[in-house]
């Protein structure tokens, strides 16, 4: 796996490149263009915020800000995610024709939802201000909880980019798996909400601990839990190791298969 991650960085400049491609071809051909990054987070917030609000009366103060954080750092993840299952396949041209390490595919689309997320911070960070959470110190583990976020996320797309080169279905019943998914995570609620009894159940979720992580620093102004970051962070590190050796085995036959 060492050898596989130098060989990526050797090749940092082309996974630059699909990075910058993905940012690109998104909103390709579209009226608003890259201005959607920011008015895709901004229309969720507002159906979402009415939809919660106002009909199911989940009462916190400033429900919305709480609202935009948990959605921001879910969009990064489940977009990632989705998207990185067909990225190999979307690159069967290049993948049949040319040598390159073929993990860059869809740590590509991780970048490309990370530069997305961290684009989106500036709506989410004046939204803040504007509704009295204004910058303090304990903003500065923001970049910690990113970047175990980003290692989570690769771990998950590594592994369904290569699963899905063999198993088709699976690109379409992601769609349907990320969407329960997102509702036994506490991005429309919080997580004082969940009875004690499946409290437990629910923080094994990986992306439990992302999530309560940006609204504790984000939200209530106060460091992570960190029982709860530090076996997030475990789970993404292991992760991101399994998932590697997963995709380098089954990236052998990749072009015959695409």
């Amino acid at each position: 796996m060492i050898y596989r991650i130098k060989e990526v960085y050797l090749y940092r400049s082309m996974l630059w490149s699909l990075i910058l491609s993905e940012l690109r071809t998104r909103y390709r051909g579209s009226v608003l263009g890259f201005l959607w990054t920011f008015v895709n987070p901004l229309l969720m917030l507002i159906v979402y915020t009415l939809v919660f609000s106002l009909v199911m009366r989940i009462k916190l103060p400033h429900y919305s800000a709480f609202l935009f954080i948990g959605l921001l750092g879910w969009n990064m993840f489940a977009a990632a995610a989705q998207s990185s299952s067909s990225v190999v396949l979307r690159q069967a041209s290049m993948v049949k024709k040319i040598y390159f390490p073929r993990e860059i595919l869809p740590l590509s689309v991780v970048g490309g939802s990370m530069f997305n997320y961290i684009f989106s911070l500036v709506i989410l960070l004046p939204y803040l201000a504007v509704t009295g959470y204004f910058p303090s110190v304990i903003w500065l583990y923001l970049p910690l909880i990113l970047l175990v976020e980003t290692i989570m996320t690769a771990g998950f797309s590594l592994i369904f980019s290569a699963v899905n080169v063999y198993f088709r279905d699976l690109e379409h019943m992601l769609g349907i798996f990320i969407m329960a998914w997102f509702y036994v995570t506490p991005v429309v609620y919080p997580i004082t909400m969940i009875p004690h009894k499946y409290a437990q159940l629910f923080k094994l979720n990986p992306v439990t601990d992302i999530i309560v992580s940006f609204q504790d620093v984000l939200y209530y102004h106060q460091p992570m839990q960190w029982k709860m970051f530090f076996y997030g962070t475990i789970f993404s590190i292991v992760l991101l190791v399994v998932g590697w050796q997963l995709f380098a085995k089954l990236s052998k036959r990749f072009a015959e298969e695409v």
